[in-house]
């Protein structure tokens, strides 16, 4: 997993993830899956705007 602060405000991120966890997940599901975390974050404001790219790990 890498986390990237877009802006510099702490409030625009960039969340790469790589996991096995995504096994028999579209890519909605896996952004879905990772937006659960962010979940309080994202309704208060406290981040504002958060970009996602997933990939199942291979090996």
């Amino acid at each position: 997993m890498e986390v990237v602060d877009l802006t510099g405000t702490h409030d625009h991120y960039q969340v790469s993830v790589q996991s096995d966890a995504f096994q028999g997940m579209n890519r909605i599901q896996q952004h879905k899956h990772v937006m659960n975390v962010f979940d309080a974050e994202l309704k208060t404001g406290e981040v504002h705007a958060l970009t996602i790219k997933t990939s199942l790990k291979q090996g």
